[in-house]
């Protein structure tokens, strides 16, 4: 893990509820100067700690309705099939997030779509079409009770 101090939490606390939020402000929350905010931002955008600034969307209000979540699993297990399936569900802007998994399953996937007939046809038309895919399980999300960005940041060690 790198090396962050209390100061590096309270402010990436801060930021990472709004990135739009001026140093200057940043500064009076966390009692320091602007500039010491400043280089310590940059450091951890260096390091890799902030990896970048975003802007989040209401998918409701786009229109994406469906949160989908899918079990997959490959027919093979080799560094080059597991390569294979993670270089082409990158191509998908349907699936905004896929891990892969111990146990049962290869791969987890959530995917995003306006309706379940979207999901039906990105399912038969792409997903099961991939090479090397075995078998999935689909999970309709009825309602989302918790969704956040925002890592939980109390645990994290610090080095003061």
């Amino acid at each position: 893990m790198s090396n962050i101090t209390k100061l590096d939490k309270n402010i990436l606390k801060i930021i990472q509820y709004d990135a739009t939020i001026s140093i200057a402000d940043i500064a009076e929350k966390v009692g320091s100067s602007k500039s010491v905010c400043w280089r310590r931002i940059g450091r951890m955008t260096e390091k890799g700690i902030i990896k970048q600034k975003v802007t989040l969307l209401d998918a409701e209000s786009l229109g994406l309705r469906v949160v989908v979540f899918a079990n997959v699993k490959l027919t093979h297990h080799g560094r080059k099939d597991l390569t294979h399936f993670m270089q082409k569900i990158k191509q998908y802007p349907q699936v905004v997030e896929c891990y892969t998994m111990m146990g049962g399953v290869d791969f987890l996937l959530k995917i995003m779509v306006k309706n379940v007939k979207e999901f039906e046809q990105f399912y038969w038309d792409e997903l099961s079409q991939i090479d090397g895919v075995q078998e999935t399980s689909s999970h309709i999300a009825m309602s989302e009770v918790k969704s956040t960005t925002q890592l939980p940041l109390h645990n994290c060690e610090t080095s003061d």
